[in-house]
């Protein structure tokens, strides 16, 4: 599944996280675009990268660019983040 259109859940204070999830940059582009700032990236950067991709799966979403700033967030709230922004790009509330 694609996502449509832009949207975004989250804030970046402390232990949150910002997603904003949009359509790729280039329509002919396969998989996901992941763009990952954080304060802990050199400890912490692969295992939020993995939750994020574990979660767009879950939820079937092949195509996407995603936008992350973290602030320190746990993984619940990762995936908590990831899914309704989802849910809202796909225009669920």
């Amino acid at each position: 599944m694609n996502i449509p259109r832009r949207a975004e859940a989250g804030s970046t204070a402390k232990n949150d996280i910002h997603i904003i999830v949009e359509p790729p940059a280039v329509q002919s582009a396969d998989g996901i675009d992941l763009e990952l700032q954080s304060p802990c990236l050199r400890q912490f950067g692969r295992q939020i990268e993995e939750v994020i991709r574990e979660t767009l799966a879950r939820m079937g979403i092949s195509r996407a660019r995603i936008t992350a700033a973290d602030g320190g967030a746990l993984d619940y709230t990762i995936r908590a983040r990831v899914e309704t922004a989802v849910r809202r790009a796909l225009g669920g509330r």
